[in-house]
């Protein structure tokens, strides 16, 4: 690749608004990794060149801001999006345009697309494990809360799907509620869970309301303990923002946890502390952005061009050492191979991981099979 001018890349993320704890992440994934890649060189003497849009969490905005990344800046690659809601507005754009994608955050699965790739976890990578870990140690019983829109209504009909395969599995309430959901809302939601009594509460809402189900449910006198919250959804960001003593003893299923005890994680957290001064609580969709920022440059140094033909079969089928462990991207289903884990938190505002994969499991965002994969044998003891 000879020294020519920069490479831009479109930074589509909410960094206001009511998801923007998170969108402020996954920008700070993205910039740290670039920042790496233009500290050592670029791509081929090439410097990475960010152009960055503020979506304001609003979906209408993603799909006009794409739009403008590659009509106006000329940008082929975007990493970008958080709620299904906002990706769904982008992929025609995209398509469009024939650009290409890079989406990571979880989401409910049931898509492909070709100009798309899908670094967050799909429902057998975290859903699955989820399921089976509070089935067998908490009961049946189960309620479900979500947000308002495509993701939590997808991710609750997985869930119930799993429920309902167990003996005696039962959801006793499935209740949703706007992004912008005050407190009152969530009081009235701890005073159903004190009614109905689950054994656990599924939760897939998403934002910075998220933090009120956690104040409403300590509120309430209700105890992790006895009743937790399983989410998909609550990462280290949302647990720093609600307090570490509202948020102990409550779960979480996600292919990352800052806890994880590699070199590669120790390594890359300290790094992005020490050097990039991160101001983020780095979590879940901040790894997959940072690790799809590197395995895009990877692929291009070896394409020597982001046209999407050229670069997508660079693309496909690589690997990285990311701080999760060794991801690769699946040629069949533009999706990637991830590392399922359970984490609880605790004390210190972390996630003490009680169960975790021994290898990647291959995303089936169809839900075909509902294999566990390779869980470790290490379980952690839930009272400890």
């Amino acid at each position: 690749m000879s020294n020519q001018e920069n490479i831009k890349v479109g930074l589509l993320f909410s960094a206001s608004g009511v998801i923007s704890t998170i969108g402020h992440s996954q920008l700070q994934g993205a910039l740290f990794a670039i920042d790496e890649i233009n500290k050592r060189g670029g791509v081929g003497g090439r410097m990475i060149e960010p152009i960055i849009h503020d979506a304001k969490s609003e979906p209408a905005e993603y799909a006009r801001l794409a739009e403008r990344l590659f009509a106006r800046d000329g940008v082929n690659v975007v990493f970008g999006c958080y709620m299904s809601s906002s990706r769904k507005m982008v992929i025609p754009v995209v398509e469009k345009w024939n650009r290409l994608l890079f989406y990571p955050t979880l989401y409910e699965g049931f898509e492909f697309s070709a100009n798309v790739i899908y670094t967050g976890a799909a429902p057998n990578q975290n859903s699955v494990q989820l399921a089976e870990f509070m089935l067998a140690n908490f009961g049946p019983r189960v309620y479900l809360v979500g947000s308002n829109y495509i993701y939590p209504y997808e991710s609750n009909r997985i869930m119930r799907e799993l429920v309902q395969q167990h003996r005696g599995g039962e959801v006793v309430a499935e209740r949703y509620l706007p992004l912008s959901a005050g407190m009152e809302d969530f009081q009235a939601i701890a005073r159903d869970l004190k009614d109905k009594r689950p054994d656990f509460i599924f939760s897939t809402v998403v934002g910075d309301s998220t933090s009120l189900l956690y104040q409403a449910f300590a509120e309430a006198g209700l105890q992790a303990r006895e009743m937790p919250i399983a989410s998909l959804t609550t990462s280290e960001a949302e647990v720093a923002r609600m307090g570490f003593d509202v948020a102990a003893g409550h779960f979480t299923a996600a292919p990352y946890f800052q806890s994880i005890s590699s070199e590669v994680n120790r390594r890359c957290l300290d790094k992005y502390f020490n050097e990039f001064r991160g101001t983020c609580v780095p979590n879940m969709c901040w790894e997959a952005s940072y690790f799809q920022v590197h395995i895009f440059a990877n692929a291009l140094e070896r394409a020597g061009c982001d046209q999407i033909d050229i670069l997508l079969p660079e693309i496909l089928g690589s690997e990285f050492d990311a701080p999760q462990g060794r991801v690769r991207i699946e040629p069949s289903t533009h999706h990637t191979c991830l590392y399922p884990r359970v984490g609880r938190v605790n004390s210190k505002g972390q996630f003490t991981i009680v169960r975790e994969a021994r290898r990647a499991v291959v995303p089936d965002p169809y839900l075909v099979t509902h294999s566990l994969g390779d869980w470790s044998a290490r379980i952690e003891e839930l009272e400890g």
